[in-house]
């Protein structure tokens, strides 16, 4: 990296923010870094990070702020409400990186707060859960002006193997709403097709061995068999954020006029099983159709 930069972390003690700020300070930048609870992020000081009270703190001279929160709220809460980045931020060189899953609302309220400080913004939802991110295997869905990518492909390097730029900002969050709408309907089909199988008075364990190696097969689908199977929902990406998701799929859905009875059905599904197991794996959705 030719000259050193400084990134500002917001949500650097979630699950993906914590590993994503970790792989960034061992880069070689500069890392500040905020979380709501802060003792989650306190770890990141044995990387060299240094931790603030408030957002506003940790965006002071950085070059980026990246934002990995869970929702809408919570990122215009950290960048524009008291001690929010933006007040600290330096208007036309800051940029600000908006890494969390929001849907397209939320992204377009965040697009106007950014032009209205003189920020630069760029959308870059995450293909990805907490392996993935710790490794730094990430699938960055950039999105945002051209002059932008060689200033911030460094970084995405750092936290990720494979960066697509799709586009004007806006677009990384509508692929992102794309690829999750097809991440939870494998995962529900499986839930479904396992438990028939059961109720059928089968091994479930069948229908994976059945097509395993076949067309109809893929390792995303042998896992969360296996987990649903063994009952074992250890959370790689929580039922609770699969459920807020799976909302912002259907909300975007509603929006652009498109009939989408599946993606309905699997929202209210999640929704219902994320009542009593949104702490587990999201593939827990699987003991709200096979209970026993």
């Amino acid at each position: 990296m030719a000259d050193k930069q400084t990134v500002a972390v917001l949500g650097a003690g979630s699950t993906m923010g914590f590993a994503m700020a970790r792989n960034i300070a061992r880069g070689g930048y500069d890392l500040r870094a905020w979380n709501r609870s802060r003792e989650k992020a306190e770890p990141l000081g044995d990387d060299g990070a240094q931790v603030f009270d408030t957002p506003g703190e940790a965006a002071q001279g950085a070059d980026v702020i990246l934002t990995m929160l869970a929702n809408t709220d919570a990122v215009i809460a950290c960048m524009d409400g008291d001690d929010g980045a933006l007040a600290a931020a330096h208007a036309d060189e800051a940029i600000w990186l908006q890494c969390s899953t929001i849907g397209e609302e939320g992204t377009e309220r965040c697009i106007g707060l950014a032009r209205a400080a003189g920020v630069e913004f760029v959308d870059a939802p995450v293909l990805g859960t907490k392996q993935p991110a710790h490794e730094g295997k990430l699938v960055v869905l950039a999105s945002g002006p051209d002059r932008m990518h060689e200033r911030l492909q460094p970084l995405f390097d750092l936290i990720g193997q494979r960066t697509m730029w799709v586009g004007g900002a806006g677009k990384g969050t509508r692929l992102k709403l794309a690829v999750n709408s097809w991440l939870l309907s494998v995962v529900e089909g499986a839930a479904e097709t396992l438990a028939l199988a059961q109720g059928l008075d089968l091994d479930p364990g069948l229908v994976l061995e059945a097509v395993r190696g076949g067309p109809l097969d893929m390792p995303y689908l042998q896992m969360k068999g296996k987990a649903m199977i063994e009952r074992s929902f250890e959370p790689s990406f929580r039922l609770a954020l699969a459920a807020k998701d799976a909302g912002l799929v259907q909300a975007a859905a509603e929006r652009h006029d498109l009939d989408l009875p599946m993606l309905r059905a699997i929202r209210e599904r999640f929704d219902e099983a994320s009542d009593e197991h949104g702490d587990k794996d999201l593939s827990a959705t699987y003991l709200t159709s096979a209970p026993a």
